[in-house]
């Protein structure tokens, strides 16, 4: 019985990106647990459309578009700072640092202003987006990770398999959303983007963005993003994939990594 698991375990795995581990949140399921786990979300490969110049110093850790910018979240304590980019050129045209004891995170834009939050401190900001003014500090429970928003709340990763829904205004938790990849929690959920009515995400370490859908939390697709790594080659502390931006307007969607030479534009997989 346990190499018919072993079998079941590989053949669901077979066709996901290199190095791409859904099992990260819990042990596999054995016996006739691993029998019954829903169908494996198709996996597609990224398209590449477009490539532009990324600041390679960059330790991206939040990516959002705006009227014609970038707007990046770069990390690592006593260096981290929010950015307004240039698509084209990939020059910085605002930037306001981050105290240098904290770590910087996630940001979203909301209403004329950028959110950000840090990763163990607790702490979160928010910076009159036209001029990157910083208007208010505030607490909130537990790490920052990534973050974005819907038409109604903010919506914060936080390495578990929980996404935050979040009062726009006090940070308040509104609800939960268990994140799961064929029934199993799926942890280490980092960069995040709202993309025609999905959540898009970075997995912390992995090779793949998961499409899931806001309602039941369940992974639906899978795109290997493998390529884009080997092809930016990047080096540093941690050169994963991390940053998600969605141009809606447009319907251009970009990604990069932390350290990364290069943002791409990929094609937006239909929805399956």
């Amino acid at each position: 019985m346990r190499s018919a698991v072993v079998a079941l375990a590989a053949a669901a795995l077979c066709a996901l990106p290199a190095g791409f581990s859904p099992s990260l949140a819990q042990s596999p399921p054995t016996g006739a647990a691993a029998t019954t786990l829903p169908p494996a979300p198709p996996v597609v490969r990224a398209q590449v459309l477009a490539r532009f110049p990324h600041d390679s110093d960059a330790f991206t850790e939040g990516l959002f578009y705006h009227d014609g910018a970038l707007f990046e979240s770069s990390g690592l304590v006593g260096r981290s700072e929010i950015r307004k980019v240039d698509l084209k050129t990939g020059k910085v045209l605002r930037s306001v640092k981050l105290p240098p004891s904290l770590f910087g995170e996630g940001i979203v834009d909301w209403k004329g202003e950028i959110v950000s939050v840090t990763w163990k401190a607790r702490t979160g900001f928010r910076w009159r987006m036209r001029d990157f003014k910083r208007l208010s500090k505030f607490s909130y429970p537990g790490e920052g990770w990534g973050m974005t928003h819907n038409a109604t709340d903010l919506i914060l990763s936080d390495g578990t398999a929980d996404l935050r829904f979040l009062n726009p205004q006090s940070f308040a938790l509104r609800h939960r959303l268990r994140v799961t990849y064929r029934g199993r929690p799926l942890t280490q959920l980092n960069e995040l983007e709202w993309v025609d009515g999905s959540i898009f995400a970075n997995v912390w370490q992995q090779n793949a963005i998961v499409r899931i859908d806001p309602k039941t939390g369940k992974v639906t697709q899978v795109i290997d993003v493998s390529a884009l790594t080997a092809e930016a080659d990047a080096h540093g502390e941690d050169p994963v994939p991390n940053g998600i931006a969605w141009d809606a307007k447009h319907h251009r969607l970009f990604v990069t990594g932390k350290n990364w030479p290069i943002l791409f534009q990929i094609a937006l997989p239909p929805a399956p």
